[in-house]
């Protein structure tokens, strides 16, 4: 078994904080009226895509009725009806469509996490319960270091808790901190003392929630776009982003 794949076990265990415990467990059994049917995975939710990935998508936390559900990042929600068409559109994914974790769904180069691997109540995880899980970030972003190229971080809340994990992991975080939008862009220059450590490039996109794609914030050329670039500096499209 590879780092990634104890990693990703020793997350699904995790019981760190208790009110999101309570939460997703209460959510596996009450369900909803439309999941009934639902055998709900309840637990925290670990990443999803290739061991080597050149680029990570870091989201904010799993959805109650979709990846608490499903156990998959972005798997059986609107959010993620609305990003993996992006991922597929720009290369980046086999299918367009992601509902089930057995549903044959293949990431290219690119790994999808969060911040938070638990469901939080309301969307709205905690600073603390950010703070708690940051370490499994840290641990997963040091894993992928050898490949890792580039990243998209969706929303401000994925952005604040992310370049304290970079830092963490070796990445040369600037002070003050990048400030997040839309599109933003800044390199993280690697750890010094390891030279085999790459520049990092991260990439600031608006969250896919329906909040925004539903108002029209974040449309679905402006985050191909995002992924598009991203992707291109990340090495996986050789050729440079479609016009």
């Amino acid at each position: 078994m590879d780092g990634l794949s104890e990693l990703d076990q020793r997350i699904t265990a995790c019981r760190a904080c208790p009110r999101l415990v309570a939460w997703r467990e209460e959510v596996a059994r009450t369900k909803r009226a439309a999941f009934e049917d639902w055998d709900y995975w309840g637990r925290p939710v670990p990443g999803f895509g290739p061991h080597d990935a050149a680029l990570l998508i870091v989201g904010l936390a799993p959805a109650a009725h979709g990846a608490n559900r499903t156990g998959r990042m972005f798997t059986g929600d609107r959010s993620g009806a609305f990003l993996y068409p992006a991922l597929y559109d720009v290369g980046l994914a086999s299918r367009p469509t992601a509902e089930s974790a057995d549903d044959g769904l293949t990431l290219y180069g690119t790994r999808i996490t969060s911040p938070v691997h638990c469901a939080p109540p309301a969307n709205k995880p905690t600073t603390e319960e950010r703070d708690t899980c940051r370490s499994w970030l840290v641990s997963e972003l040091k894993l992928l270091a050898p490949t890792l190229r580039a990243v998209v971080v969706l929303g401000g809340f994925g952005w604040q808790a992310a370049f304290p994990a970079f830092a963490a992991a070796g990445w040369q975080v600037p002070r003050p901190r990048p400030t997040f939008g839309h599109g933003a862009h800044v390199r993280l220059a690697g750890d010094p003392e390891r030279p085999e450590q790459e520049p990092l490039d991260v990439f600031g996109c608006f969250h896919v929630s329906q909040r925004n794609t539903f108002t029209g914030r974040l449309t679905p050329e402006m985050l191909r776009d995002v992924l598009r670039t991203a992707a291109f500096e990340a090495g996986l499209h050789p050729n440079g982003p479609a016009e």
